[in-house]
């Protein structure tokens, strides 16, 4: 078995666990049991929504995931006992999967993800933290979220997520590489 066999092969399927809008910035974040997904826009409710999306980036953080199983070990480095989930403001928190091998380390696959019945994901790498979390969880929060700050997604395929639903594994692309600087086609 191949390196990129095992990378497309996993034990279990995941859950969402709570889904989690930030409806404008500074404002707290709220729970909610159901969010509709859109392309190109995220979550309808959250505000990355209802920004305009320009540039190469964009698309790549229309969603954003926080491992459930991460929650009390970032409170116990944070000094917490508890961490409620919308103080780290990621969009969906996930049981069950291992998010960072949601995302295929080989250029030319993707592993593309199907919440509940409607929704198509593609994880797109880390989503790191920033000043904010410092802020809101306290001294050495940073480098306690530093690998460990969930990821990021786009959405290939709108609908409704609802709390509970399962994330399994939907397909797998082989997509043709991208061309090397300078290489003539």
């Amino acid at each position: 078995m191949t390196l990129r066999d095992l990378t497309q092969q996993f034990a279990s399927e995941g859950r969402v666990e709570a889904i989690i809008l930030r409806p404008a910035r500074g404002e707290p974040a709220v729970v909610v049991d159901e969010a509709r997904a859109e392309p190109r826009q995220g979550l309808l409710g959250d505000r990355r929504a209802n920004t305009v999306r320009s540039g190469r980036q964009s698309p790549k953080r229309e969603l954003t995931l926080f491992q459930a199983e991460h929650l009390p070990l970032v409170a116990n480095w944070c000094g917490l006992a508890e961490l409620e989930p919308t103080r780290l403001r990621r969009n969906l928190v996930v049981s069950g999967l291992n998010l960072i091998g949601m995302r295929s380390p080989f250029p030319d696959v993707v592993l593309e993800w199907a919440i509940g019945g409607e929704v198509i994901i593609q994880v797109t790498g880390p989503c790191d933290p920033c000043s904010k979390m410092a802020a809101e969880l306290g001294l050495g929060s940073y480098n306690a979220l530093r690998g460990h700050g969930g990821m990021t997604a786009r959405i290939l395929a709108g609908g409704l997520i609802r709390v509970g639903d399962r994330v399994r594994l939907n397909a797998i692309q082989n997509v043709e590489p991208k061309a090397r600087l300078g290489q003539i086609k």
